[in-house]
């Protein structure tokens, strides 16, 4: 096929666009900006954009089909000569999901965890060599790409997002899947912008549940009070299999996870990981991996990126990147880096850089969500607010609505960075939230001071 992919650069775009082309398809593709690793993965391929922007003249009916990324506003351009010329257009999720049709599809969904409960899996089965198609949201140690499509395989294990297909697809990604196997690790509203009311967000889960295949098997968090009463009011004829955070105990700065074959340490804590931990052996186990093996791989499980992830460690000092930035993200983070260092002082630093976290309404959202911190901060950038088409938010509103009345609201990543390189990071953690990049911060700079603490 001759494949063209609007809006390439995305971190699911470029994955697929690379292993099109690996499969023996012309694969072709345009972008307005390119960051890394995309940028230099498309270059690596021949297949970043020789120039940044829009050309309608690249789209002409010899073009077999249309990827329209996600990016991709609905004027586009060369969206707009695709649909003159009457081709096949397709989002990434409808695309990957005709990719696999003939496969058993495995989806992991849930506002938070989606990521590492995939991680687990992967790292589980690619340990006792077994790796099955799949697609990841973020990088792991398990394997060396976000995304693998093999004609061998017969399972693919597919991460779920509920935010929308496309510009002219308002479906969330995850009905496109409908799967033999799911799982709903919990739901907390999150993507303001385009669900308004939390009403709207649930029913996109409901919706889900009600895409598996018949006969097919959902896994579910019981312990959270919206995925249990949302899945035990679905009539849906599926099997329905509930999982609750396991026993575990922390011993000398560890987490050890108790089962019956004796207590297992890991790599991971918090109790939120606990959970994925538990969610995550269940889909392995209907993947064909015992209890045994699933607790024989889990020591050398190290996580995901950016998931609560120490990249850091000094004598006293540690530092970890985690991608939180969703209310319930934000407290399960926390709470989980209190839990685990109670003597160490915890700052906590969080950017505010979604569409729901920059709205002044949804701020309300965040009360409490810093308490466990001795040093709460709040950052966002007035940049990213003209970009999102939005107006500046009153220092004042962020700290009454965070609830924390030594929190500091920084706004400038000049003063993030003074800040933090003057802080005494003697026996403290600090701890560094978000899913941007706290506005180009030097990590170098604050690496070597970790370092040396």
């Amino acid at each position: 096929m001759r494949i063209h992919f609007i809006a390439i650069g995305g971190s699911a775009m470029h994955s697929l666009a690379l292993e099109m082309k690996n499969h023996g398809h012309v694969v072709s593709g345009s972008e307005d900006i390119l960051f890394e690793p995309a940028k230099t993965a498309l270059e690596k391929a021949g297949l970043a954009p020789k120039s940044l922007g829009w050309n309608p003249e690249l789209i002409s009916d010899e073009i077999d089909v249309i990827v329209l990324g996600m990016h991709a506003k609905g004027d586009n351009p060369e969206l707009k000569r695709a649909q003159e010329l009457n081709l096949r257009i397709h989002s990434y999720p409808e695309f990957l999901a005709k990719l696999s049709e003939e496969k058993t599809r495995v989806v992991i969904a849930g506002s938070h965890g989606k990521t590492t409960i995939t991680a687990i899996v992967l790292h589980v089965l690619g340990y006792h060599n077994q790796t099955p198609d799949f697609m990841i949201g973020a990088p792991v140690p398990a394997v060396s790409k976000t995304l693998s499509l093999q004609k061998v395989n017969d399972f693919i294990l597919l991460e779920g997002d509920e935010y929308l297909s496309s510009a002219i697809d308002s479906r969330p990604k995850f009905l496109w899947y409908t799967p033999e196997i799911a799982l709903i690790s919990g739901i907390a509203w999150d993507h303001v912008n385009v669900f308004p009311s939390f009403e709207i967000y649930l029913a996109q889960f409901e919706n889900f549940i009600y895409s598996l295949q018949e006969g097919g098997v959902l896994v579910y968090n019981e312990e959270d009070n919206l995925v249990k009463t949302l899945v035990e009011k679905v009539t849906h004829p599926i099997k329905k299999i509930p999982y609750q955070t396991p026993k575990y105990i922390l011993d000398q700065g560890v987490t050890f996870l108790e089962t019956e074959e004796g207590n297992v340490p890991l790599n991971i804590f918090g109790k939120h990981n606990l959970s994925n931990i538990a969610g995550a052996k269940w889909i392995c186990q209907l993947m064909g991996v015992d209890a045994s093996d699933f607790y024989e791989a889990l020591p050398s499980f190290k996580g995901a990126l950016k998931r609560l992830e120490c990249i850091a460690k000094g004598k006293t000092a540690l530092l970890f990147k985690d991608f939180a930035h969703a209310p319930s993200k934000v407290i399960a983070t926390t709470e989980a880096v209190r839990a685990q260092f109670t003597s160490k002082k915890i700052i906590s630093c969080l950017e505010l850089h979604t569409y729901s976290s920059l709205d002044p309404d949804f701020l309300k959202q965040y009360k409490y969500t810093l308490q466990q911190s001795n040093t709460p901060v709040v950052f966002y950038d007035p940049d990213g607010l003209k970009i999102k088409n939005r107006k500046p938010i009153d220092p004042k509103q962020i700290i009454e609505s965070f609830g924390h009345p030594e929190l500091l609201v920084l706004t400038h990543k000049e003063g993030l960075e003074y800040f933090l390189l003057n802080q005494n990071l003697k026996n403290t953690v600090l701890l560094m939230m978000s899913s941007g990049n706290f506005g180009g911060l030097n990590w170098g700079r604050l690496i070597e001071k970790v370092n040396e603490s």
